[in-house]
């Protein structure tokens, strides 16, 4: 039987402890009692000391209402992320995922992966009916140039980051007008990296005024004949635009699967060392060996998209990635047991054994998709030259 409270008398700590029991015990509907609460804590949050730490007021939010962004350069590797996976299910959520909340939605701005183990892992998504414990960042914060400088800073702190997709978030800060002078203060870099950065990405309009005030001790000795002659005006190139490509995680054609179905990563394709008895060297001239073999890659592709029936719908549906060069990854490690990081030697083929070795992979993955009721795909959609490695 509930506490009778004098609604007139000055509250107290217990009688509101008994309102709320009253209050939660009467609601019969899970949806309902977690509004409820969230509406509850936002009540404290309003009069806490700590409300300008977002950390303070931690709400749970349906999945379906939370998506990644399109700009973040961290990336988890396969046995890192199972691991995630096993934390969050033995010792279940202990850290919220940061969040922008933008038209009744919410875009993650750190705990990408976080997010992913809550959506894609059937026994997670059943224990937390559904929902994802999120923070929100402070009000100040949510133009793109800050999220994206939040997002970096979460990663570095971590000291996980992708030095290509950092590459693409500063150029995309030099343009939303950041001084490299803010950029270094706001991601905790210091000039020599913001200006390597920006060269990574080839655009000549981000060095338009660059004072290079800082250079690079040369180690041996070098001659005239080692550098190419470069000829043309930089401005020229200044109106080229590139198109990036980023991660589709919302993309309702994909089909995702979690580490523990992938046969590559039982097979060994995420392993960092090659195979015992084996060099580094020795893989790559047995995948240059692999690839030259028309009849031996053709009938090791096949086996792929045979036999590995979860990978390839996870891989193979990821328009963001470069497919071709997984398929032939994929069969090196199948046939070979010959890990992804070992066997990398295709710019090694002269350019015809380039050509059949990516027209065969493509007529492999196009095979794939027929069979499985998709469309098929050009050479250049298969392959982008730009890409986020999303796993």
């Amino acid at each position: 039987m509930s506490k009778q409270i004098d609604m007139f008398s000055t509250p107290t700590i217990e009688s509101i402890e008994y309102q709320i029991d009253d209050l939660i015990g009467s609601i019969d509907s899970t949806d309902k009692i977690v509004d409820c609460i969230n509406r509850l804590r936002a009540k404290i949050h309003d009069h806490s000391p700590f409300k300008s730490e977002p950390v303070d007021f931690v709400m749970w939010i349906k999945n379906p209402l939370v998506h990644a962004n399109d700009y973040n350069p961290n990336s988890v590797a396969p046995p890192e992320m199972e691991l995630l996976r096993l934390s969050i299910s033995a010792d279940g959520y202990t850290q919220p995922i940061v969040s922008m909340q933008h038209d009744g939605k919410f875009e993650v701005i750190d705990g990408f992966h976080r997010h992913r183990v809550g959506k894609e892992c059937a026994d997670i998504q059943s224990r937390v009916h559904g929902y994802l414990p999120l923070v929100q960042i402070r009000s100040t914060q949510t133009d793109k140039a800050s999220r994206m400088a939040s997002t970096v800073r979460h990663n570095r702190a971590r000291g996980k980051h992708k030095v290509e997709a950092m590459s693409d978030m500063v150029i995309e800060l030099k343009r939303r007008n950041w001084s490299d002078d803010r950029i270094c203060k706001e991601l905790g870099m210091d000039k020599d990296e913001v200006l390597r950065l920006c060269q990574i990405s080839g655009l000549s309009e981000i060095f338009s005024g660059q004072e290079f005030s800082k250079a690079w001790e040369p180690q041996g000795s070098f001659n005239p004949e080692d550098f190419d002659d470069i000829s043309g005006d930089a401005q020229d190139y200044s109106d080229i635009e590139i198109e990036v490509r980023t991660a589709n995680t919302d993309d309702e054609n994909r089909i995702f699967h979690t580490f523990d179905k992938w046969e590559c990563n039982k097979a060994g394709f995420y392993e960092s060392k090659p195979p015992k008895g084996l060099t580094a060297e020795n893989c790559k001239e047995i995948y240059r060996d692999l690839l030259s073999n028309k009849q031996e890659f053709e009938a090791a592709l096949d086996r792929v998209i045979t036999e590995w029936k979860y990978s390839c719908e996870h891989y193979l549906t990821n328009s963001a990635m470069n497919r071709i060069a997984w398929l032939g990854q994929a069969s090196l490690c199948l046939t070979k047991a010959i890990p992804s990081a070992s066997g990398r030697r295709f710019s090694l083929l002269p350019p015809e054994p380039q050509q059949d070795a990516n027209q065969l992979a493509l007529n492999a993955l196009n095979k794939w998709m027929a069979i499985n009721g998709r469309e098929a795909v050009s050479i250049e959609e298969a392959s982008p030259d730009r890409q986020s490695e999303i796993y």
